[in-house]
C-alpha cells in the first residue's frame, strides 16, 4: 500500500498541488476506520477535519425534524468529504454516517488553515479545489431536495 504522500500525489483531487502541498497535507493525515452506522460528524458541530475516504461508504444526510434524514450522497472510495472545516463558522452542514465499515484519511482542518494563513499561495490553491467540491456537492444536494419535494407527477 502506498504512503499517504503517495497517495495523494496520485489521486485525481490533489493532482493540480505541487509535491511540497503534497507532503504537507500528507502530514496532517491520520488513517482512521469507522464501523458500519458511526457518525463521523453531525450538522452545526464544530467542523475542524476533513475525510478522504479509502475504502466503504458514507452517507451524507440532512436531518429532518421530524421523520428519517433526508440522505443527500453516498460517497464512495476515493471521494472527499467535508468542507465546513474551511468556512466560518467551522460548523458541520450535514450529517456524515458510515453505511458500512470505512476506512479513511482524517486531514486537521485546524492546522492545515492555520498552514494557509502562513502560506496564502498554499491557501488559496487548497481553496479552489474545495470551491469546486462545494459546488459539485451543494448540485447534488439541490438536486436530491427537489427530487423528494417535488416528486413525479406533482403538478
Amino acid at each position: 500500500m502506498p504512503s499517504i504522500a503517495e497517495y495523494l500525489a496520485i489521486h485525481d483531487f490533489f493532482s493540480g498541488l505541487n509535491d511540497d502541498y503534497i507532503k504537507l497535507l500528507a502530514e496532517f493525515a491520520t488513517e482512521r476506520q469507522v464501523a458500519r452506522g458511526e457518525v463521523l460528524f453531525q450538522q452545526g458541530k464544530p467542523a475542524d477535519k476533513f475525510y478522504l475516504v479509502r475504502k466503504g461508504k458514507v452517507s451524507v444526510q440532512v436531518p429532518a425534524l421530524v421523520g428519517p434524514a433526508l440522505e443527500l450522497q453516498v460517497l464512495g472510495e476515493d471521494q472527499i468529504l467535508g468542507w465546513s472545516w474551511l468556512i466560518p463558522p467551522y460548523r458541520w452542514n450535514f450529517l456524515a454516517r458510515a453505511v458500512e465499515d470505512t476506512e479513511f484519511l482524517e486531514f486537521d482542518g485546524r492546522a492545515i488553515l492555520a498552514r494557509c494563513e502562513k502560506d496564502p499561495q498554499f491557501g488559496y490553491a487548497l481553496f479552489k479545489l474545495f470551491t469546486a467540491l462545494m459546488s459539485e456537492r451543494l448540485n447534488a444536494a439541490r438536486q436530491k431536495m427537489m427530487d423528494q419535494w417535488n416528486p413525479p407527477g406533482f403538478a
